[in-house]
């Protein structure tokens, strides 16, 4: 049998505001959340074997542990018994790194659990479909479709059908950013930005009025990002910088293609070691 062929594509936050801490330990934020055409490629086939095959691939593979998001996903679905006993073969090309605020592992998850309803394997209501999503990362309900999405503090998400039309640079560093250890640092929270009905959310003027409130301390503990942060907002053309997710990745804004790709080479001169590449917003 033949592999099938998904995309699992990056997501980037264009805001991210944390609102509260909880007894849990957990915090509550408000984002706003877009993909770019950055991919890790997925291929999967049935099987006949006794148990589920999973292979990392690509440059970004190393490191990855046993215990992952697709394995998590599969594992849970084996348990509900909605694969029909049924195992698969899958191989994901690693094309966005990890530890870089990009979603790669649980957008490797959603488009697996796209995959699965698109051929008929799962059928779920939608409250049974965020709830899967939540049992395998808080992430991975943001990439059950590619539209801009609206993450609000009581952890609704709302859809927009607009379409933002930037593209970007991206550029990570060699080391990665403890999610935990960066939510662990927040000290002070953000009022509520983002109120339900407003259509001019993904405007670049109200994009580039808001932030990410997890800067402050990842610079803290890594000041080598806030002058890459620094340097990328000094790039001719750059509409705006913003850090996605917890890091360590950061994201340069503009208009024109061409314009990114002239940022890429300026960028690329001053830090060589560092990956850097243009995308756009899907």
């Amino acid at each position: 049998m033949k592999f099938n062929i998904i995309k699992s594509y990056a997501k980037i936050n264009l805001s991210l505001g944390v609102t509260k801490r909880l007894k849990s330990g957990y915090h509550t934020i408000e984002s706003l959340v877009s993909f770019i055409n950055l991919h890790d490629e997925v291929k999967i086939k049935k099987i006949n074997s006794k148990n589920h095959k999973i292979r990392f691939l690509g440059k970004f593979s190393e490191g990855i542990k046993d215990s992952n998001t697709v394995s998590k996903l599969l594992k849970i679905l084996d348990e509900k018994k909605l694969l029909k006993n049924q195992k698969y073969f899958i191989k994901i090309k690693k094309n966005i790194p990890q530890k870089s605020g990009l979603g790669g592992g649980s957008m490797n998850a959603s488009a697996i659990i796209k995959f699965f309803i698109s051929k008929k394997i799962l059928n779920f209501s939608k409250k049974n479909l965020i709830k899967l999503s939540k049992q395998i990362g808080h992430d991975v309900q943001l990439g059950l479709d590619n539209k801009n999405k609206v993450l609000y503090a009581n952890g609704n998400l709302e859809t927009s059908l607009r379409k933002i039309r930037l593209f970007v640079i991206i550029t990570k560093p060699n080391f990665g950013c403890s999610t935990q250890t960066i939510y662990e640092g927040i000290k002070k929270y953000s009022k509520k930005r983002l109120t339900k009905g407003n259509k001019y959310y993904f405007s670049l003027i109200n994009i580039i009025k808001l932030q990410n409130d997890l800067e402050k301390v990842v610079f803290k503990n890594y000041p080598k990002l806030k002058n890459v942060k620094l340097f990328m907002q000094n790039l001719p053309n750059v509409r705006f910088v913003r850090m996605t997710g917890s890091g360590s990745s950061i994201v340069g804004y503009f208009l024109l293609k061409n314009e990114a790709i002239n940022a890429v080479k300026l960028f690329k001169k001053k830090y060589k070691n560092h990956w850097c590449i243009t995308s756009k917003t899907i």
